[in-house]
């Protein structure tokens, strides 16, 4: 992958805007083949005009390849970009989970704005007292200062094998309340549990977590990924 770019590399006129927009971009190329200016626009929630503009703004920097009426990808310099706060926004998060004593469902708005003023130097000192990590407090992977990704093999809690011995590994959600509804039932990174129920036609999953069993609307179990993990007794 492509190295992270230093801050005083950037293009004049990088603005937490564009950045936004470039880091959406992203997300959204990680999770389906073509990203059209409607589904930007329904993301962000703006108008698709605007997101037009923006597009070709971000086209004349060499950020992105946009074609109307198809979609728009980065460029090597914009997934740059976009990997770089990324890292700032997983970095915080940790931070302020680790260092400050925020619960992991308030990081999330606290990160979108510090993501964006964040300094080299201040990054660095962040990562070094936190031992370098590789993931953050919802088991998100945190680009490293190359643009690398650690990659582990996943799944969705819906998805999982029943009766299988799971471990949670990351949770794909930044609403605060589902956070905090999710870490009632223990199913935060490193949680151990089992499958053992899956019901048809997209109905609900049955996890034993422990003595505990809990139902889980199959939408929100797909936010939850999970790997197998190595046998023991439960």
């Amino acid at each position: 992958m492509a190295k992270a770019v230093a801050r005083k590399q950037l293009p004049a006129g990088i603005t937490p805007v564009i950045e936004d927009y470039l880091k959406t971009i992203y997300f959204m190329a990680q999770e389906q083949a073509q990203v059209k200016t409607t589904d930007v626009a329904k993301r962000l929630r703006v108008k698709p005009s605007s997101v037009t503009a923006m597009l070709k703004t971000l086209a004349d920097l060499k950020l992105v390849e946009y074609r109307p009426y198809y979609g728009v990808a980065l460029t090597p310099l914009g997934n740059q970009i976009a990997l770089e706060v990324i890292r700032h926004h997983r970095l915080i998060e940790l931070y302020l989970v680790k260092a400050l004593g925020f619960s992991w469902d308030e990081v999330h708005e606290e990160a979108e704005v510090l993501e964006h003023v964040l300094s080299e130097k201040l990054e660095a000192r962040i990562a070094a007292h936190l031992g370098d990590p590789t993931l953050d407090p919802h088991g998100d992977p945190i680009p490293a200062l190359d643009g690398t990704l650690p990659e582990t093999a996943t799944m969705t809690l819906a998805d999982a094998p029943l009766r299988k011995r799971l471990r949670v590994v990351r949770v794909r959600d930044q609403d605060a309340e589902r956070l905090r509804y999710i870490a009632t039932l223990g199913l935060v990174p490193g949680a151990h549990l089992r499958l053992i129920e899956r019901a048809p036609f997209e109905g609900p999953v049955t996890v034993r977590i422990g003595k505990r069993v809990h139902a889980l609307d199959s939408r929100l179990a797909r936010t939850i990924l999970v790997e197998e993990a190595p046998r023991h007794p439960s």
